[in-house]
């Protein structure tokens, strides 16, 4: 339900890893947004966040392993969902932002 709320605002929405997962907010999502999939492999995603110790999926022996195990259920969804897929890697935050609005830019002609 809140999925479906969220999708009727404008404005940028971040939605987290496991929003993908039901098929209800794909859905929404899809139907009622304009999705970008900021993608980056487990390794670094890993590399990102690896002192972080509040992200609850991730306080686990192997964080990198859960990280993959993850990535390899939800980069499909997130591909399914998304208009457009931009590579972050280690890439720096303006560059990525660049690299969005161009091709939203383009999206838009």
């Amino acid at each position: 339900k809140m999925m479906d709320k969220l999708t009727l605002m404008s404005g940028v929405l971040s939605t987290g890893g496991g929003a993908v997962l039901l098929k209800a907010n794909r859905n929404h999502l899809r139907q009622r947004s304009s999705v970008i999939y900021l993608h980056s492999t487990p390794t670094e995603v890993f590399k990102r966040i690896r002192h972080d110790r509040v992200r609850p999926l991730l306080q686990v022996d192997d964080p990198l392993k859960r990280l993959e195990d993850l990535y390899s259920v939800r980069d499909s969804l997130y591909r399914d969902v998304a208009c457009m897929v931009v590579e972050t890697g280690s890439r720096a935050v303006a560059s990525v932002t660049n690299q969005i609005i161009e091709q939203l830019d383009l999206l838009k002609r």
